[in-house]
């Protein structure tokens, strides 16, 4: 019924009923663009409140959002339907960015450099958990009137989840030291410390790095993250936000909808859509592994060395109804042959770009934008981080619907080719930009940076205590 509430019917025998690219658009549009302002007031209110107090206050603003998206059916005018799921969809990208940036943040300052590759690889993990329950809520509300506002409730408890945990976790110790509250700091990483460990040693290392890029680095401001001495750590932050986009986690977000558009069944679309999630979040948990043992430049590598193949895959496999080409036909017939549809060329590469993604660049990207910046830099560069990164989806979701949907570009399937070039692109981008910092402490990965080591250098490079 989500079309016939916010959509219109094509002109023609059949009928069809789409989703008009202007408004989808426009959808796609506002949670990236909302994600852009929380961002930013995110890293400014860590600064300023802390990192808990900020996760719980945007969470509740999030929450809020769902509110407004649940009741977006109730207006009788059509107009005013979709205006009201654009506001729920804005203010919802608001807190989600702001919640975002809290929680790498959070999560790069407390977790010890063995652990904070596979600490960020659950980042992915839960995206696509909420993706799961969102796709069987829509799968079991699928021939149900108004289920579509069933599925936009069920993002509540993901909303208020944030808020609890925010109320038992202790605060940053990093954010206390900055603050000189060496008391509360100490107080915090004891909460944090296994039985046994030296926390007071523990926070006199924090406080000697923050010491030390207090007097390299200069205030922590949004300016400053721009300054000469700042910027290529914080572009490489920038970049590693904007991976996502490269190997087109947008598209695989709209599976279901794309797949439709290339001929797949609602139904059909959606159970694929369940599959690839399923597949990807088993991906995302093998990451959690493979990122302690993997540097992060392989992973980025050799993810999207595959990726682009499996795209080119599905846009060869979207051009057979081109008959005039004739080794297309011959090639069509011994796809068919093979069962090889193009309907199941698309949905096994996008199911296969999942995995393969899931397990290197998406949670590779995490890991790197959250140990790039300074302790001191932190909470703004990851805001500028997250900014990046949704004005990357917010540049993607006004697009691709452009690109691939019937009443626009009508590419379908072969949207496949650009990602191609995409994948290329990014590679030889993160081959130069993107160094090695796994298992580097706060104080390695300053070093590097001041000594201004090409990228690919930084895994062989010793610290003085390592030398020694």
């Amino acid at each position: 019924m989500q079309r016939q509430d916010f959509g219109r019917q094509l002109d023609g025998p059949d009928g069809e009923w789409i989703l008009p690219s202007s408004w989808l658009a426009l959808w796609n549009f506002a949670s990236p663009i909302g994600a852009m302002a929380g961002s930013l007031t995110g890293g400014w209110l860590q600064d300023k409140m802390g990192r808990r107090l900020t996760l719980a206050l945007s969470s509740l603003f999030s929450a809020f959002a769902v509110a407004i998206m649940y009741v977006s059916y109730l207006p009788k005018d059509i107009d005013g339907r979709r205006g009201c799921f654009f506001a729920g969809k804005l203010i919802q990208g608001i807190g989600i960015g702001a919640v975002m940036t809290a929680t790498q943040t959070y999560m790069s300052e407390i977790l010890p450099p063995v652990l904070r590759g596979s600490g960020m690889a659950f980042f992915p993990v839960f995206t696509l958990l909420g993706q799961l329950t969102g796709a069987i809520v829509i799968f079991a509300s699928l021939n149900k009137s108004k289920g579509y506002a069933v599925a936009f409730g069920s993002q509540w408890p993901f909303s208020f989840v944030p808020i609890v945990v925010a109320c038992f976790i202790p605060e940053s110790p990093a954010y206390y030291v900055r603050k000189h509250m060496m008391d509360k700091a100490l107080k915090a990483q004891a909460r944090l410390d296994p039985p046994g460990a030296d926390t007071k040693a523990i926070v006199a290392k924090i406080e000697a790095d923050i010491e030390h890029e207090r007097a390299t680095t200069g205030r922590a401001t949004f300016t400053e993250c721009f300054h000469k001495r700042n910027i290529r750590r914080t572009f490489i932050v920038m970049w590693a936000n904007c991976l996502t986009a490269v190997f087109g986690l947008q598209l695989l977000g709209k599976a279901s909808y794309f797949l439709q558009k290339v001929g797949m069944k609602a139904s059909l679309s959606l159970i694929f859509l369940i599959l690839g999630i399923l597949l990807g979040l088993i991906a995302n948990v093998i990451s959690v592994w493979v990122m302690s043992r993997v540097g992060r430049r392989p992973l980025i590598f050799m993810s999207l060395s595959i990726t682009s193949v499996l795209y080119l895959m599905m846009g060869v496999a979207n051009c057979f109804h081109n008959k005039s080409i004739q080794w297309y036909v011959h090639l069509h017939s011994l796809f068919i042959y093979y069962g090889l549809t193009t309907n199941r060329v698309t949905s096994a590469a996008m199911m296969l770009i999942t995995i393969v993604c899931g397990i290197g660049a998406w949670p590779a990207s995490f890991a790197v934008a959250a140990e790039t910046s300074s302790l001191q830099l932190r909470a703004k560069t990851q805001g500028i981080g997250w900014f990046t990164s949704a004005f990357a989806s917010a540049v993607a979701g006004v697009t691709l619907p452009y690109v691939f949907n019937p009443d626009a570009g009508n590419l379908r399937g072969k949207v496949g080719f650009t990602y191609v070039g995409s994948c290329l692109v990014g590679l030889a981008v993160s081959w130069y930009l993107i160094p090695e910092m796994k298992g580097r402490n706060v104080g390695d990965i300053d070093r590097m940076f001041e000594l201004n080591l090409p990228a690919r250098q930084f895994k062989r490079w010793k610290s003085e205590e390592a030398q020694v």
